[in-house]
């Protein structure tokens, strides 16, 4: 479904989170959109009003005046003998003569009484005018004696009329007395507001031009300042990256004097340092390990002699006194300790000068573990410790060193032996198209917070008081780390004090395939149970 979404909608989200530059672009143009938004409402509106008040100030004054008019002429003709009809169109003929020059429209309500509307007849009004233009709210209030008022309105027409076209006008009331037959008669003057209607569109117009170019204006200026401060952050971004990577001479090209050159110089005097450092580290690290290979070699030489004759006294044990023998036994057990911390020691030199090689194959899990338990048995028997395999029923086969992985999962059987307090210790082994694992659960003492990541540290004990009952050197686990990722796999630990610990391997099914989960889980589904 997202990949039938246009290319800007599916990259978008990624490229307002990678972009600070689109960001600020962005954000101030639509705040500035809000503000220009803002103003020219309020701009508009002041506008709209007064535009308004004054046209309502100038009809309700004309009106006021066509209305003083009408009395006047009234009072003048009120001593001839006219008929109501008469006087009522000598009345309303003037008004609309002007109003015809002057654009507007008159209507002359019957006389007033409760309940009667322009709509039931007898009105006289501009030839034209739909009389529904005049609101009833206005007509209820006239149907007294009331002063002149006012009010909005939406001017309908039957037919055109000159000077007033429809749309919304303002109405005014006002009443006057007809003296034929001595009743009150109200005044209705049609005034439209389609010129202030075609200001107020015009100002509209004028702010949305002014706007959209002031938009853009500040888009740029945003865009080219942020682009001034943004560009040396990317510059800064990838020599921090190349920096990352191992290119140590990579530096900032500083340009002037300001903050952001200064940051320069002192991002390039901190990468020098850290070369420094580094460098320092590199030269300390290549002579230790050049000690250590160096040491491990040479011992092997002196180690050798004294073997030779350590088996001569060994195998001379009938003849010698208790004591002697008994010194012979741990002169024979330490060197073979001794022998086995030099191999450990020539492995880790291995792997730190990178001299490690792979020689892979197609490897069955099951077969190595058995095989390990096998090796393993004697020291279990001695710890009082029962080894529980838990074989899946298709063959976990996976493209490895068949040496190496039967070092790892030594380590780990052994260790969990170890540690087990002749309790169980289980073994589970399963697989599927990407990767295959074997997990070794103990119910010993377990690991604490945070040691879950220094086991694998080298020479780290949990318990440095506790003796090493299995003859351990301190480096089994490093070194299975080491060819765990020599495999591309993880060696995870997990431990909770009291419940023992698990660790678990995982290996891909071909090497080179990058792992993204593990058949089996790292925390036991007992110790999920418990939680």
């Amino acid at each position: 479904m997202f990949d039938r979404l246009p290319p800007i909608l599916r990259h978008g989200p990624a490229f307002w989170r990678r972009s600070v530059q689109a960001r600020v672009v962005i954000s101030t143009l639509v705040l500035s959109a809000a503000v220009v938004g803002i103003v020219g409402a309020f701009l508009i509106q002041q506008t709209r009003e007064g535009l308004l008040e004054n046209r309502v100030d100038a009809v309700v004054q004309e009106a006021e005046g066509e209305t003083e008019a009408a009395r006047t002429a009234l009072a003048a003709a009120s001593g001839l003998e006219v008929d109501e009809s008469a006087q009522q169109q000598a009345l309303v003929e003037p008004i609309q003569a002007r109003g015809a020059t002057r654009g507007f429209a008159v209507v002359l309500s019957p006389p007033i009484r409760e309940g009667s509307r322009l709509a039931d007849g007898g009105a006289k009004f501009t030839e034209g005018l739909d009389l529904s233009s005049v609101p009833e709210v206005l007509e209820a209030r006239f149907e007294s004696v009331s002063p002149t008022a006012w009010t909005y309105t939406d001017i309908r027409t039957t037919q055109d009329i000159p000077g007033l076209p429809e749309g919304p006008g303002v109405v005014v009331g006002s009443q006057v007395r007809l003296p034929a037959d001595d009743n009150t008669y109200t005044l209705y003057y049609l005034y439209p507001l389609n010129e202030q209607q075609q200001t107020l569109a015009l100002v509209s117009r004028a702010m949305l031009v002014a706007g959209v170019p002031l938009l853009l204006l500040v888009a740029l200026l945003t865009w080219l300042v942020t682009r001034q401060v943004v560009t040396p952050i990317r510059m800064a971004r990838r020599v921090a990256e190349r920096l990352a990577a191992g290119h140590l001479q990579e530096r900032l090209r500083v340009r002037g004097e300001d903050d952001l050159a200064r940051l320069a110089t002192s991002f390039n005097q901190m990468a020098s340092n850290l070369q420094k450092q580094i460098r320092q580290l590199e030269e300390l690290s290549r002579l230790q390990r050049r000690f250590v290979s160096d040491v491990s070699h040479e011992l092997r030489t002196p180690i050798t002699t004294v073997r030779m004759a350590s088996d001569v006294i060994h195998d001379a044990r009938p003849f010698l006194d208790p004591v002697t023998g008994r010194a012979a036994e741990l002169l024979q057990k330490e060197l073979d300790r001794f022998e086995t911390l030099l191999a450990d020691l020539l492995e880790i030199s291995r792997f730190d000068a990178g001299a490690a090689v792979l020689e892979a194959e197609d490897v069955d899990l099951v077969d190595v573990v058995r095989r390990v338990v096998d090796m393993t048995s004697a020291l279990a028997a001695q710890r009082d410790t029962r080894v529980v395999v838990h074989v899946p029923t298709a063959p976990c086969v996976a493209e490895a060193d068949v040496r190496r992985v039967e070092r790892i999962v030594r380590n780990l059987v052994t260790n969990a032996i170890d540690h087990a307090e002749s309790r169980d210790v289980e073994i589970f082994i399963g697989g599927d198209r990407q990767s295959a694992a074997v997990a070794v659960r103990d119910h010993g003492i377990g690991l604490g917070p945070g040691e879950s990541a220094m086991v694998f540290n080298r020479f780290w004990r949990a318990d440095p008081a506790r003796a090493r009952t299995s003859g351990g050197t301190g480096l089994g686990l490093s070194i299975a780390l080491e060819d765990t990722h020599l495999h591309g796999g993880w060696l995870q630990a997990w431990g909770r004090p009291g419940e023992g610990a698990q660790f678990r391997l995982t290996l891909p099914r071909h090497l080179g395939t990058q792992l993204r989960h593990s058949p089996l889980p790292l925390v036991p589904d007992d110790a999920r149970e418990t939680v």
